[in-house]
């Protein structure tokens, strides 16, 4: 089974739903043959590397929200990640462009590091006010997940993984994907948003078996083996 999560480091829920569905997955009986791949989405293409501002100067000013209303959603937010043990720190929060961070992963990716990475990425952006946007903070989470620091430089200065990046973005308004965090079982199911871990369980579950049917044996005989039901047992 193959899961494409289309995400952004930036957003909040996906972190969230990150954890909501990785609780699922380690409850799933199946979860050694399920195979997870990071997709990259921006919320805000347009940011530039470096916002001088705060998370909520940064809503109010570019998205046109009331900052009573942003720090209201923050405290939501902030209820709902503590909920699945995260810390989230929006005063600390360095808003900044994620397009490098998402390059990063697909390098992580090439090297079975991307849920590692993509991890570290998140945790520092919402939890440790880290800046997404710096080059240090990116060589700094890369190796300490095991890449090698030249070969993070060499893919940031050249756009090694730039297209994929853009490729992410275009295959999934092609999906449909209108915000983040989005879940594709098998190119079969989709699941949008932080959903709660259950909902989670039950699509895993549902979509195995649909890939997996039971395939009955037949009895080599006209006569089936006996079986007992609700009704009692056959004689």
């Amino acid at each position: 089974m193959k899961i494409e999560i289309w995400s952004d480091v930036a957003c909040p829920w996906c972190y969230i739903g990150k954890r909501r569905f990785e609780t699922a997955l380690d409850g799933f009986p199946h979860k050694d043959s399920v195979e997870v791949q990071w997709r990259s989405y921006q919320l805000d293409p347009s940011l530039p590397e470096h916002y001088d501002g705060t998370e909520i100067s940064y809503l109010s000013e570019r998205k046109g929200m009331d900052p009573g209303q942003v720090a209201g959603m923050f405290a939501h937010v902030t209820e709902q990640a503590a909920g699945v043990g995260l810390d989230y720190k929006f005063n600390d929060v360095v808003v900044a462009n994620s397009f490098n961070a998402h390059q990063l992963i697909h390098l992580a990716a090439a090297n079975g590091k991307a849920d590692a990475v993509k991890e570290a990425l998140l945790s520092g952006h919402f939890e440790h006010g880290e800046d997404i946007g710096a080059r240090e903070f990116l060589v700094r989470t890369g190796t300490a997940a095991g890449l090698d620091a030249a070969a993070i430089n060499e893919a940031l200065d050249t756009g090694k993984y730039a297209d994929d990046v853009r490729h992410d973005f275009a295959e999934g308004r092609a999906l449909g994907v209108q915000g983040v965090p989005f879940f594709v079982i098998d190119r079969k199911y989709g699941i949008s948003g932080a959903q709660p871990s259950e909902l989670f369980a039950q699509a895993l579950n549902e979509a195995w078996q649909e890939a997996n049917p039971l395939t009955m044996v037949a009895a080599a005989s006209a006569d089936g083996a006996e079986v007992c039901g609700p009704d009692g047992c056959a004689v």
